[in-house]
This record gives structure tokens, sequence and C-alpha cells, in this order.
């Protein structure tokens, strides 16, 4: 006789056979070792869009005074990555 596992799902507890148990604990572990590249991908998406509110900067039409110090902004939300991995741990540089 197989054995009936218990699990809460969305609030109500449901009985689970042995082979639901093992798929269920696949989907789990999976979810959990991606958890890192989602992490990175959410990191990846703020720097994203902290460069697409400068991109002003680097246009042509304009001169800046402080040009360098906005391509070395830029330059070090690009390299955020090689430091960070979540937005958790990430310090974001100060914008000039």
């Amino acid at each position: 006789m197989a054995k009936i596992n218990k699990r809460l799902v969305n609030g109500v507890v449901v009985d689970i056979s042995d082979d639901e148990m093992v798929t269920i604990d696949a989907k789990e572990t999976d979810w959990e070792s991606g958890q890192s590249e989602r992490q990175l991908n959410a990191l990846r998406a703020e720097r994203n869009a902290k460069l697409a509110e400068t991109d002003w900067t680097q246009s042509r039409d304009i001169t800046l005074s402080n040009d360098a110090d906005w391509k070395t902004y830029r330059q070090a939300l690009r390299d955020i990555t090689d430091s960070a991995t979540s937005l958790d741990d990430v310090t974001w540089p100060e914008k000039p």
C-alpha cells in the first residue's frame, strides 16, 4: 500500500501520493536552483533601467561639463554584476 502524504495546497491540506510527492519535490528543487539566476536577472533589469535613464548624457548633440563623470558612472553600472548577484547585495554608484 502506497504511503499517503499530507500537503498544504492553497490553504487546504490534501492527500498526495508518493509519486506526486516526487514530482513536487523535483519542481521545488528546480525552482530553488534557479533562484540565483532570477536574482541576477532582477539586478540586470534594474541596472538597465538606470542606464536607460542616463542615455541622454551620451548624445553627441550635447556637451556636458562632467561628461567623463557620466561615462564613469555608466561604466560602473555596466560592471555592477561583477560584484553583486542580487538586488539585496548591490551598492549602486552615485549619479554625477
